[in-house]
């Protein structure tokens, strides 16, 4: 270990290159996966972080809420499979409203107040207590949905006072608001007055005691005609566009994963090289080769965490220049994503312990010059 160090210290500058370039790729795999979350919560927030454990849409909807409807004798249907603790309506909308003084697309989600389908975020204020309240989004509150706030569905529709602000809502990258179903129905009705049943998007379920979600979809999809029955996570993975969005992520994210290891690999095993010397005549005089390979790893896994560090604080320095976006640090995914680059430069510096291993301590006596 004190080799490994004073190696270090003797050659500041290129271990600080390294370091540096290590931590540029590791920021960049953080802020990608940020990104991605940010992309992704931004199309189906709504959904992931609503209290439906199970989600109900019509068949031919084809996994797009904005596109289905539920019948009554459906959602009657619905309520009594068995696992089926609450089945209540939750329904879904765009619509033009006025908030902050401008003319603005909101998305409207409403649900009956005290059952399934509130949002699960709330970080200020309340939930909706009667007709004409919402919760709104956080990323949307700078933009007239703060808690106070009143928005107005045009034209000359329902105004809806904010009383709550949750964590990632928004759904379709639009601005969302929670409402009781009451209030949708308002909102609806202000498209056409002569409707006189206003039909939910889908059904939320809350599963009982001892039943899974999976178990209870899929008796849904077998007892009931004309629906399709979708777990929360199914739901949100099923959404248009989050599995384009994620592919492309992670196509780029898988490409960095490689060029990290492969960076740090190659370097040491250039050094490795340089330092053939001066090793082999450590070997002839008695320091053994586990002393060697444990510099070597002790080298790796300083230059590593140095370099996580570095792409911490580029991290949190840009999230800082998109929080419009509506993102923020996630401290486990970058803690991971520091320890899989750790394991995978590890494996990829055992091509340098190899040449170490493969060290002939005699050749420093022989003159036959040194080879590794």
């Amino acid at each position: 270990m004190f080799l490994a160090f004073h190696e270090m210290r003797r050659a500041k500058v290129r271990f600080g290159l390294l370091t540096g370039a290590v931590g540029l790729l590791v920021f960049l795999i953080l802020f990608q996966q940020t990104l991605l979350t940010g992309l992704v919560n931004q199309f189906i927030g709504a959904l992931k972080n609503q209290s439906g454990e199970v989600l109900v849409y019509n068949g031919q909807a084809r996994k797009n809420l904005e596109g289905s409807i539920i019948l009554a004798q459906q959602a009657a249907e619905i309520a009594a499979i068995d696992g089926v603790a609450d089945a209540a309506p939750l329904g879904e909308a765009t619509f033009t409203v006025t908030a902050g003084g401008d003319e603005r697309d909101t998305v409207i989600f409403g649900y009956e107040l005290g059952r399934t389908g509130a949002p699960t975020t709330l970080i200020e204020g309340r939930l909706p207590a009667t007709d004409n309240e919402a919760v709104a989004s956080e990323k949307d509150r700078a933009d007239g949905y703060d808690i106070g706030d009143v928005v107005q569905v045009l034209p000359d529709g329902v105004q809806i006072t904010v009383v709550g602000i949750a964590r990632d809502i928004n759904f379709s990258v639009a601005p969302v608001l929670f409402v009781d179903f009451a209030t949708f129905e308002s909102a609806k009705r202000t498209r056409n007055p002569d409707a006189t049943t206003i039909l939910p998007s889908a059904i939320a379920i809350h599963v009982a005691d001892g039943a899974s979600p999976e178990a209870v979809a899929d008796a849904i999809n077998a007892q009931v005609e004309g629906v399709q029955a979708l777990t929360r996570q199914q739901a949100v993975d099923g959404a248009p566009g989050v599995k384009s969005v994620r592919d492309s992520f992670r196509v780029i994210l898988a490409l960095f994963y490689l060029v990290v290891p492969l960076v740090t690999g190659l370097f040491f095993l250039i050094v490795t090289f340089q330092k053939a010397s001066a090793l082999t005549l450590l070997r002839a005089i008695g320091a053994p080769a586990k002393l060697l390979v444990r510099g070597l790893l002790v080298q790796v896994v300083i230059v590593t965490a140095l370099g996580s560090l570095v792409a911490f604080g580029l991290y949190a320095a840009a999230l800082q220049g998109v929080k419009n976006l509506g993102v923020h640090v996630e401290v486990a995914t970058s803690v991971y994503t520091s320890l899989v680059v750790l394991a995978l430069a590890l494996v990829t510096s055992l091509v340098a312990i190899r040449r170490v291993l493969r060290i002939d301590p005699i050749a420093a006596t022989t003159g036959a010059g040194v080879h590794l």
